[in-house]
């Protein structure tokens, strides 16, 4: 098939050819072949091993066939059942003229390993399918992690050499308009499926390549789901619903994969299909299932450092794009003090998230933000603009056992003096460590009414009278 389309000029037909019945793997006589050799017995790692190098090998020299056959026009035409059928092809034609004899099963695993490699990411398409797995971080070619269930697992996937791994990485890279090289050594992308993947190349990454991909669920994780898996409560779900519905402004604080993209799309659910949401993101990863969605992203600085378009650009563009709510999927530097602006002048309801180890240290990591934005402000104005943009923090971790939990959801309530005024409604308690290391805690009101408890008779949403009497529910 590859063959025949191969001068095949563009602008022309790819139908393809009938796919003829496949042919036995061995196709020159056993004798003439010699048997990729086992270890003995089945046993023993190093022949196991030694095995499992030599058919990585097979399969990177039917894959160079396999590229010297190429048509991209036949590919993008091509079923997934015609496609496999024609490298099964070209693999007992490789295999017939190395004089290779392989069993079935190593024959069927080659064949779906190389249709990986074409229409694929290669070793790392078995991962990407597997729902299991939250992360998957690649360092260099030999090792690969994988996260499941909040813990860190070595698999057996490995690259034949740097090579193989750095063109998987220009593969990604490529098909979202960027680059990496020794130039601009590192860069964010996404899969088609909106997961998220960075990627360091040397000289900075010193052994090899490191490629790490955050997967996101096909289907966004619902409130259901989150109280489900102990997220948080029931009564914090209400409490959140009902910040969301009054337009009150969030910031969700966190460190690194704790969750904070998880939250925000989870809050998100809460907002009407009648408002008008804009989303401006680094790398788009937020799944909103509202009607009226308008989506932005950062766009880097080309090969010549020259185009780049900020976050701050996009946030300042949204202002005239008539929102009502904007959501910022994380501030990370200047842009905070248009996200503080926007969120004081008429768009309430808008929401972003920032990396804190905590509500109050996120407030002061606001306040560094502000200072890098080039603005020079005495500090009390700027924590008067954090006191009177931001309504409620939502802290979110990833505790020792992989769980996470939203340990504190706290109001801002104004300024003391020179000082940002909080306090905390909902808050988790860790109270022990089961026998497999399970983190055992309570989910705790603290029994202060909320101080917008006014607001929310305003806008006409009814809590349970007992929402913030202190009781315990343990997770």
């Amino acid at each position: 098939m590859f063959k025949r389309y191969q001068n095949q000029k563009p602008g022309q037909s790819a139908d393809l050819p009938p796919v003829e019945a496949p042919r036995p793997i061995a196709a020159a006589p056993v004798a003439a072949k010699r048997r990729v050799p086992a270890a003995a017995n089945g046993a023993g790692d190093d022949g196991g091993e030694a095995r499992r190098h030599r058919l990585l090998d097979l399969r990177i020299k039917i894959h160079q066939r396999i590229l010297e056959s190429l048509n991209l026009a036949a590919i993008e035409t091509a079923s997934e059942g015609e496609l496999r059928q024609e490298i099964a092809t070209l693999s007992r034609e490789v295999l017939g003229e190395l004089g290779v004899v392989v069993n079935a099963q190593e024959f069927e695993q080659m064949v779906a390993a190389l249709v990986d490699e074409v229409v694929g990411l290669g070793p790392l398409e078995p991962l990407l399918r597997d729902p299991t797995v939250t992360d998957i971080l690649v360092n260099t070619h030999k090792q690969c992690f994988v996260e499941r269930k909040g813990k860190l697992v070595l698999t057996d996937v490995q690259f034949k050499d740097e090579r193989h791994l750095m063109r998987v990485i220009d593969k990604i890279v490529s098909a979202v308009g960027r680059r990496v090289d020794e130039g601009q050594p590192w860069v964010d992308a996404r899969l088609k499926d909106g997961s998220r993947v960075n990627a360091l190349v040397p000289p900075c990454a010193v052994d090899g390549a490191l490629l790490s991909i955050r997967k996101f669920s096909k289907s966004p994780i619902g409130i259901d789901k989150l109280i489900s898996f102990g997220a948080f409560s029931e009564e914090m779900a209400l409490f959140l619903h009902a910040i969301v519905s009054c337009r009150l402004n969030v910031l969700v604080s966190g460190g690194t994969g704790s969750g904070k993209t998880t939250t925000l799309n989870a809050l998100s659910s809460f907002i009407s299909n009648n408002e008008r949401i804009v989303t401006i993101e680094d790398t788009a990863e937020l799944q909103l299932q509202q009607v009226h969605v308008g989506r932005m992203e950062r766009r880097p600085p080309n090969i010549e450092g020259k185009g780049e378009i900020s976050q701050r650009d996009l946030l300042k563009n949204a202002l005239r794009m008539r929102p009502d709510r904007i959501i910022v999927g994380e501030v990370r530097s200047g842009e905070v003090l248009d996200m503080l602006q926007a969120m004081n002048t008429g768009h309430e309801g808008s929401m972003t998230t920032i990396h804190a180890n905590g509500p109050r240290d996120s407030v002061g990591r606001i306040e560094n933000m502000v200072a890098m934005a080039g603005v020079e402000l005495p500090i009390k104005a700027v924590r008067g603009q954090i006191a009177s943009a931001i309504d409620v923090i939502v802290q979110v971790n990833r505790l020792s056992d992989g769980s996470r939990r939203m340990i504190s959801i706290m109001e801002i309530t104004g300024m003391e003096g020179d000082v940002v005024a909080m306090q905390e409604i909902f808050k988790f308690e860790r109270t022990s460590v089961g026998e497999d290391g399970e983190v055992i805690g309570e989910y705790v009101a603290t029994g202060l009414r909320s101080h917008f408890a006014d607001r929310f008779k305003q806008w006409g949403v009814e809590l349970p009278k007992d929402i913030f009497t202190p009781k315990r529910r343990t997770v």
